[in-house]
């Protein structure tokens, strides 16, 4: 009886399969593998570039009136003479915390946005060939960013302050769980989603951008084939980081003001955090803005409309080779793992 439902269930899944349909235990592990792949690109990609992502929140939000950090190669030199090499890396625990599943679900609901768009694009058009457009994968893009940034944003907030702290801020956050309880406590459940609003508004055009611009660009080199870039119908390793770099550097540059604008309002309401800011304990004057239009009216008003662009140059450095890298991760584990990658056959 046993050997005869196993032959049953064999050829069930056997029937699924000639019919283009996954079977259930086929279909969860290869959703296990897409979040696998996409944690892990967003860890490697991540840590590849911390001590750039720490110094651009630090232009961020220093205070205009005591300026420590002058500029990329300034600023490193600066953490590293303050607070050695592990001030390089500081907050990228909680980054990675945040990162890995925070990447897991961008690249999981990606695809299977980008999976839904299609067939409801086929369906409206009536032509079952036809593949994703640049407007469409950008509107995937943007609901994966807005799905994975909202359901890790807490720990976004909570990385955001222990990566402004220095050796001299007189109040010190011992680690994630530590800055959790102490927000929760001191200011409650609605400050670990300060700063929400632009990072909602800012993650559309930041993750849309990069998937359609990724996506797009390799698409037209498969089907153009320029400069003998493409062999076999697959590009290189270093022609797909190339595509991740150019899809990194133009989501960034529209996005940026708005990651300025949720930085600085993720400080509000913290007791230290003008202290924090300032670094020894000058110039302690309120960080207050009522929401995100005052934060972007302070901040053009009091420091010019350059402030909305800090750390541009650090972000842009470190962002290219993140999303290059995290790109090429992802799909690289895709391929150990023996997932299909491309949604749009």
């Amino acid at each position: 009886m046993a050997s005869e439902t196993k032959i049953v269930n064999l050829a069930e899944e056997a029937k699924l399969a000639r019919e283009g349909v996954k079977a259930p235990s086929y279909a969860l592990m290869s959703i296990c593998k897409s979040l696998v792949a996409g944690g892990v690109a967003g860890g490697v990609s991540r840590t590849a570039v911390a001590p750039l992502e720490r110094l651009k929140i630090l232009l961020q939000v220093q205070n205009p009136h005591n300026i420590k950090y002058n500029g990329t190669i300034q600023g490193l030199n600066y953490i590293w003479r303050t607070e050695g090499f592990r001030g390089l890396f500081k907050g990228n625990g909680t980054n990675c915390a945040r990162i890995v599943p925070n990447s897991a679900v961008k690249f999981f609901s990606y695809e299977q946005a980008s999976k839904g768009i299609l067939q409801l694009y086929r369906q409206q058009t009536g032509n079952e060939d036809a593949q994703l457009t640049p407007v469409l994968r950008l509107g995937a893009g943007a609901c994966a960013g807005i799905i994975a940034m909202s359901a890790t944003y807490p720990m976004d907030m909570v990385r955001g302050r222990i990566t402004v702290q220095t050796e001299k801020s007189p109040f010190q956050y011992r680690g994630m769980f530590h800055a959790l309880s102490t927000i929760l406590k001191e200011e409650g459940p609605r400050a670990l989603y300060k700063g929400w609003l632009p990072s909602v508004i800012g993650v559309i055009p930041y993750v849309g951008l990069n998937f359609a611009v990724y996506e797009s660009l390799k698409d037209w080199l498969i089907k153009s084939r320029p400069f003998g870039l493409v062999q076999d119908s697959d590009l290189s390793v270093t022609t797909r980081l190339a595509c991740g770099a150019a899809a990194g550097t133009v989501g960034q540059t529209v996005a940026y003001p708005l990651d300025v604008i949720r930085r600085r309002m993720q400080m509000v309401g913290w007791n230290h955090a003008s202290s924090v800011v300032a670094g020894d304990g000058r110039a302690k004057a309120p960080l207050e803005y009522t929401g995100m239009v005052d934060a972007f009216r302070k901040t053009v008003r009091y420091e010019g409309f350059g402030a909305l662009y800090k750390g541009l140059v650090p972000n842009s450095v470190k962002v290219v080779p993140s999303i290059a890298i995290a790109f090429v991760t992802y799909e690289v584990v895709k391929d150990i793992l023996g997932v299909e990658i491309r949604i749009s056959d």
